[in-house]
């Protein structure tokens, strides 16, 4: 089940004087991203590259930053993946020790950086949520009211006219269950409607 980030996770390593400094974030999408990369830029103007790699949907992005072609971004990107994350942050500031690491090792490098950060960083599993919606006859409201709370769902909207439509959010595991429990105690007095 797909997880994100609860909270930023840090990371260090030194390899052969060059210096790694690794973070891992929740990120929603690709400029919010991009305004953290310029962020650390700022911060470590004497940096040689600030990688970076962004799991997010269709927003997703791995980049090198100099360095030579996949040998960051997307190996950083590929920890991220394997570890089934979504809408995650992954940065490696990179400070040149003199020392030329070759492909293989700069690969290693970005992707034990990123590994060592997530080893200690919070999770929080991801939910597909559902939008659920329909109308009812004023006598079923509080039942309805109550079902939803005691499901502890959302309930985004209620409007008034000639019946009750009531409009709530909950986990898709959960939507097709509570639908029909509702079908059973409505005894047909339910009226399902498209989300709005």
């Amino acid at each position: 089940m797909p997880q994100t980030l609860a909270a930023p996770a840090h990371s260090e390593l030194l390899i052969k004087k060059s210096r790694f400094i690794g973070c891992v974030q929740p990120m929603a999408d690709r400029a919010s991203a991009q305004q953290v990369v310029e962020r650390l830029r700022r911060e470590h103007p004497g940096a040689a590259h600030v990688c970076w790699a962004l799991l997010a949907g269709g927003q997703s992005a791995a980049v090198d930053d100099g360095e030579p072609s996949g040998t960051a971004g997307r190996p950083m990107l590929d920890v991220l993946r394997h570890q089934d994350l979504e809408g995650v942050l992954a940065t490696v500031v990179r400070y040149f020790g003199g020392v030329k690491l070759g492909a293989g090792g700069l690969v290693r490098a970005y992707t034990d950086c990123v590994a060592r950060a997530l080893l200690d960083a919070p999770r929080i599993v991801l939910q597909r949520m559902v939008c659920l919606r329909c109308s009812v006859p004023y006598a079923l409201e509080g039942l309805l009211r109550r079902e939803i709370a005691g499901a502890q769902a959302e309930l985004m909207e209620v409007a008034h006219g000639s019946l009750v439509t009531l409009q709530w959010r909950m986990p898709e595991a959960a939507g097709a269950a509570f639908v029909a429990h509702l079908n059973d105690i409505g005894q047909g007095r339910i009226g399902w409607l498209d989300p709005e």
